[in-house]
């Protein structure tokens, strides 16, 4: 459900709301929040929330050392985890200066920024996600271990499927925040499983998978049990990936789709840093279905993009990217290698050529890649780049 300003603050009178939860992302999506009580949240639509801006990732060189946090009351969710006597909503922030000015490293702004220059060139996107995570037992100290959760393969049911019941919880808690998955299953690696989303607007795709990974996360740990979301938690099992499938129309409603693929698979070197940020992220690539080759197909698993037709409008699932990037970044990047290729009429190239550029094999080339492009400099701010170039911290 969306809300206004007005209907947020009737439902913490009426609903007996007794703290709010202000999240907000550091620059590689972690994320983040401050609770603040139902007194300060006029305080914080009309002026914002104070935080020590240099203490997070991505905002330590801001010329000013206090931002502020002002909520976007469309994405209130009530965290269906916490008692029902004093409940616990959550709300997305932008970030901003004292004089209301956004922060030039806040990755939703930049994701802002994509969506208004796609939306005065008449394109619209949307994206859906899937989504890989394995799940872990802990041990008796509650420590995490190496070991699944079960020992099932693709698409199995239980009794060897474990996770079933995790994923149905996880499933109903996010319809309860006003989501709404698709499809689940076990996935190839044993605790491995998926969860996939309906496409959404740019915005709502990007704020959905931050809360996906925090319910994810959140159930697990209520059933004793840890979810990792990297890259290659296992070694010799197939890694996790995060699977973006774009819609793209312009305003006339004709599908731009393949158009936007085109100019993602030429950027594809330039942003792979940024879809890929760690150094896990390149044992995946070539691995099990990862793809390590810049290059589409119409029926296979394992390439970098999967062209479809999905009831009349092309799909486009873009398979490189792994959930250890943040998704505001990955998307603004995405619309505007999609933009390049749209503005500049480009086409596919041949579905079956051999002559094919590879992707970076390593965190070391994609930052070579990234630090020379132009492309990703007219995007992103300095200080947000940089941090990528030195690596997660």
């Amino acid at each position: 459900m969306s809300y206004t300003e007005e209907e947020v603050m009737e439902y913490i009178e009426e609903e007996d709301v007794k703290f709010i939860r202000l999240a907000f992302r550091d620059a590689f999506g972690v994320q983040k929040n401050i609770s603040v009580m139902p007194s300060e949240i006029h305080k914080a639509f009309e002026n914002g929330i104070p935080i020590n801006a240099r203490g997070v990732v991505g905002f330590e060189d801001s010329d000013e050392a206090v931002l502020y946090l002002k909520p976007d009351p469309t994405t209130t969710a009530v965290l269906p985890w916490r008692p029902d006597t004093g409940r616990v909503i959550r709300m997305f922030c932008d970030i901003c200066h004292a004089d209301g000015r956004p922060a030039e490293t806040d990755t939703r702004y930049i994701l802002k920024q994509a969506v208004e220059k796609a939306e005065k060139l008449g394109i619209e996107f949307k994206f859906g996600s899937e989504m890989e995570f394995y799940l872990f037992k802990k041990d008796d100290q509650g420590r995490v271990t190496r070991e699944p959760y079960d020992n099932a393969g693709y698409m199995d049911i239980a009794p060897l499927d474990r996770g079933e019941n995790i994923r149905r919880e996880i499933c109903l808690t996010i319809e309860e925040m006003g989501l709404t998955p698709e499809r689940s299953h076990h996935e190839r690696g044993p605790g491995q499983n998926e969860i996939d989303f309906h496409f959404g607007k740019p915005l709502k795709a990007a704020d959905q998978v931050t809360t996906f990974k925090m319910v994810v996360s959140t159930i697990a740990d209520r059933n004793g049990l840890y979810a990792d979301f990297s890259p290659l938690p296992l070694m010799d099992m197939p890694g996790n990936g995060y699977h973006i499938n774009i819609y793209a129309r312009d305003k006339e409603g004709n599908d731009v789709a393949k158009s936007a693929a085109a100019g993602i698979i030429e950027k594809i070197s330039d942003i792979t840093l940024f879809l890929n940020p760690s150094e896990q992220s390149y044992a995946r690539f070539g691995k099990g279905t990862a793809p390590d080759k810049a290059k589409w197909s119409s029926t296979g698993e394992s390439d970098l993009i999967l062209i479809s037709d999905d009831h009349g409008m092309t799909g486009v699932e873009l398979r490189s990217p792994d959930a250890s990037s943040n998704p505001y970044i990955v998307y603004a990047l995405l619309i505007h290698a999609g933009l390049y290729g749209i503005e500049n009429k480009l086409s596919l190239p041949d579905e079956m050529d051999e002559e094919v550029v590879m992707l970076p094999q390593t965190r070391r080339s994609a930052v070579s890649f990234a630090s020379k492009s132009d492309f990703v400099r007219e995007i992103l701010p300095e200080a947000l780049t940089s941090k990528y170039l030195q690596g997660q911290q």
